[in-house]
């Protein structure tokens, strides 16, 4: 819900003085579409519940949370983007996803679409709508942590990016690093 906050407050949440690049386009159609749906749910609901006040006032308060539960999962993603800056690409995923990956352990960076993903030891791919659009290849290893705090080494992560073209160059400019080129 913090996410909702800064998201009305147009704030972005750990962006400092790198370059900030967003992801969350590629999903806002369906997240908007998804707490439509949840509306005409609660409209639906609130029709057909009318005649049981406590069940109505109940299911009334659930789908109100939901919606706003589902606006505020978009604003995750919008107020965490991905970030450059200070020796360090920081790759997110609204808030289940931080890593942090020192510039010169990336072998190569480049932009690549891929529409399919499949599991992987030693890959992160962090798609947005089923698609990836930058690729990095790390020549040593990073550790990331999972959702539910195993560690995993990795060697390739592959995420969305609405500018990747931008992303990749800015990678490749020494000036947005920092003094660790």
């Amino acid at each position: 819900m913090m996410s909702l906050w800064l998201w009305v407050a147009r704030r972005r949440h750990g962006v400092g003085g790198g370059t900030a690049f967003g992801y969350a386009r590629g999903q806002a159609a369906v997240m908007y579409g998804f707490a439509f749906v949840c509306v005409v749910e609660t409209v639906a609901l609130s029709v057909l519940l009318g005649d049981w006040p406590t069940v109505h006032a109940v299911v009334l308060f659930l789908d109100v949370y939901t919606v706003v539960f589902v606006v505020a999962l978009h604003a995750a993603s919008v107020v965490r983007p991905h970030v450059v800056g200070d020796g360090v690409l920081r790759v997110r995923r609204a808030v289940h996803v931080d890593l942090r990956i020192p510039v010169g352990r990336i072998a190569s960076v480049r932009r690549e679409l891929r529409m399919t993903h499949e599991a992987a030891e030693g890959e992160l791919d962090l798609a947005v709508g089923s698609q990836t659009t930058v690729t990095v290849e790390l020549a040593e290893p990073v550790t990331h942590v999972t959702f539910f705090g195993r560690p995993r080494e990795i060697r390739v992560v592959r995420f969305h990016a609405d500018a990747p073209d931008g992303l990749v160059r800015a990678l490749a400019s020494p000036t947005l690093l920092g003094d660790s080129v």
